[in-house]
């Protein structure tokens, strides 16, 4: 579990150098990183609880082939208990492997803002918030103070229709939720979003509409697929 290719159809490979997380709104509910941990308690020693694994800060360097990295699939960078000097020092490996795409995304924007000017900030380093109701685009106005390249909006699950002001973003990411318990949503909140993007001349990827079965209802918005991404990966060496 220290590294993984996934199915996320957004990047390629997850790297996480911390585990473990605590619900802060209400995409956290159904939160599948809690219930991975419980299907696979060997790979998570300390269960859910928040975890340093220093073991794989170095990791990312040993990969070779350009690819898109979600950082901390099963936590969250800028949570409270993580310690600065460590955040730190992931961002010192993300700056030295610029053949990736490292994407980060988190549910704490005010930490993030708060701690950003101390952070290194390479065009390869991507950073972005979630937004699963109208209540918490405020997180998209402490996103737009981070000088990354590339400044992202994750609005899955998406709970209700969103009215965004997009300014300074570069890409959005639209989803329904999967698993048991999951809730609704909606053609229209996603299409809604799609237009704006249009409008505002931002990349738009609808990555699922969700349902128990995980990507059962597939992809299409209609009758397609979006997968528009903010640029290409990095060309790999001959």
């Amino acid at each position: 579990m220290a590294s993984t290719t996934t199915g996320i159809e957004w990047t390629d490979k997850t790297w996480n150098p911390t585990t473990g997380c605590t619900k802060v709104s209400p995409g956290c509910k159904h939160c599948y990183a809690l219930e991975i941990t419980k299907r696979f308690p060997n790979h998570f020693q300390n269960g859910f609880e928040f975890t340093l694994h220093p073991a794989r800060l170095q990791q990312p360097r040993s990969w070779r082939k350009p690819s898109r990295i979600f950082v901390n699939s099963m936590s969250d960078l800028f949570h409270d208990q993580m310690p600065l000097d460590y955040l730190r020092q992931i961002f010192e490996v993300m700056a030295a492997c610029p053949q990736h795409n490292f994407q980060i995304l988190t549910k704490r924007a005010e930490r993030l803002a708060e701690v950003a000017h101390l952070l290194p900030w390479p065009e390869h380093i991507w950073v972005g918030v979630s937004v699963e109701t109208q209540k918490y685009t405020t997180r998209i106005d402490a996103l737009r103070t981070v000088p990354a390249s590339v400044r992202f909006l994750s609005c899955e699950p998406l709970l209700g229709p969103l009215q965004l002001d997009l300014t300074g973003i570069h890409w959005v990411i639209t989803g329904g939720e999967s698993g048991r318990g999951c809730r609704p949503i909606e053609e229209d909140w996603v299409r809604s979003i799609r237009d704006q993007c249009i409008a505002a001349d931002v990349a738009f990827f609808h990555k699922q509409w969700g349902g128990v079965r995980p990507k059962s209802k597939g992809r299409l918005l209609d009758g397609m697929e979006w997968s528009q991404m903010p640029r290409a990966l990095p060309v790999a060496a001959d």
